[in-house]
């Protein structure tokens, strides 16, 4: 069985929301691609495809996908102001359920929160976590500049890890993108910078030692985060700060963690694999922003047991599908 944990879903609705947005205009392009730019340089492209509620079908039919887990993207609702944020959360929860609910056995989504609001998130998290289909949360590396080792996100933790309830990673650009502003650098480099810093500042916080028991999942192969384990122990031998709110090596959380094979280079998830365990490897496309099936995980140096394990076997024993 495939099961891509990996994949997004949104309506035009959302990306005219995000035009709205103080400093985004768009470029539309032949051939059905098109960049929301902001302050005129590439931020995030988009597809005509995205908008077409069969293509995702389509697409797993013809890359033999059992099952794809959807969330939003990138920027998720963090930027939008407190209201609008409120109001744009439900609907796009709303609009995901939907369409999950059109196709049970094929499709699951992890929901997305109205934060940095922790009050108005925890209410959505109530609204949303038991519809049918919903195994999880998206959860950007920072919160429109909120860090997610901010204090004030401590009812959430303490929820979500009573609920033992899934929480998916997703990079946001980082919030000093000025030095990424050509070549798209922001999605290219700022991705693996944002989401390698928040999973370092939530490890030297404490929040996985505070709250142990809810699964969590680094996208993109956990981004630079693995490559930094030995320099993040190293902080924790040398610096009190660095072990102020944690009683064991970074590298021992790193293993609890979950990763998707979203890097799409197969020395770099055979390495990771290696350190964190193949048990915590799962596979993901990162539909529809890259045009790719299972191809980089059959390239894999590991025994079919294992293989299959990685497509599928893994995210079955993570959900319970």
């Amino acid at each position: 069985m495939r099961i891509d944990v990996h994949g997004h879903y949104t309506a035009r609705p959302f990306y005219e929301a995000l035009e709205a947005l103080p400093g985004v205009t768009v470029e539309r392009r032949a051939a059905g691609v098109h960049f929301l730019k902001r302050n005129g340089s590439n931020w995030l492209p988009f597809w005509d495809r995205m908008f077409d509620p069969d293509e995702l079908l389509r697409d797993m039919d013809a890359k033999q996908i059992d099952r794809r887990i959807l969330s939003l993207s990138t920027p998720s609702i963090y930027e939008f102001p407190p209201e609008a944020r409120i109001a744009l959360c439900r609907a796009e929860n709303d609009r995901i359920i939907a369409r999950i609910a059109a196709d049970p056995d094929r499709l699951s989504a992890v929901v997305t929160l109205p934060l940095p609001d922790v009050e108005a998130a925890l209410a959505e998290l109530e609204r949303v976590r038991t519809a049918p289909g919903v195994v999880g949360l998206s959860l950007g590396s920072n919160l429109d500049g909120v860090p997610l080792s901010d204090t004030r996100l401590e009812p959430l933790w303490a929820r979500l890890n009573e609920l033992r309830f899934p929480v998916v990673e997703h990079p946001m650009v980082p919030t000093f993108a000025g030095a990424m502003d050509e070549f798209a650098l922001g999605v290219r480099v700022g991705f693996l910078y944002d989401t390698s810093l928040a999973m370092a500042r939530l490890i030297y916080a404490g929040v996985f030692e505070r709250y142990p028991d809810f699964p969590f999942v680094v996208a993109h192969t956990g981004a630079a985060f693995v490559d930094l384990l030995e320099r993040l122990d190293n902080g924790y031998r040398n610096y009190a700060d660095c072990r102020a709110h944690i009683t064991q090596l970074p590298s021992m959380f790193a293993k609890r963690f979950w990763y998707d094979t979203c890097s799409f280079y197969p020395p770099f998830i055979e390495m990771v694999g290696g350190i964190v365990g193949w048990d915590r490897i799962l596979f993901g496309t990162d539909y529809p922003f890259v045009d790719l099936g299972a191809e980089h995980v059959t390239a894999l140096n590991i025994d079919d047991v294992t293989r299959a394990a990685v497509l599928g076997g893994n995210a079955q024993k993570l959900w319970a599908f």
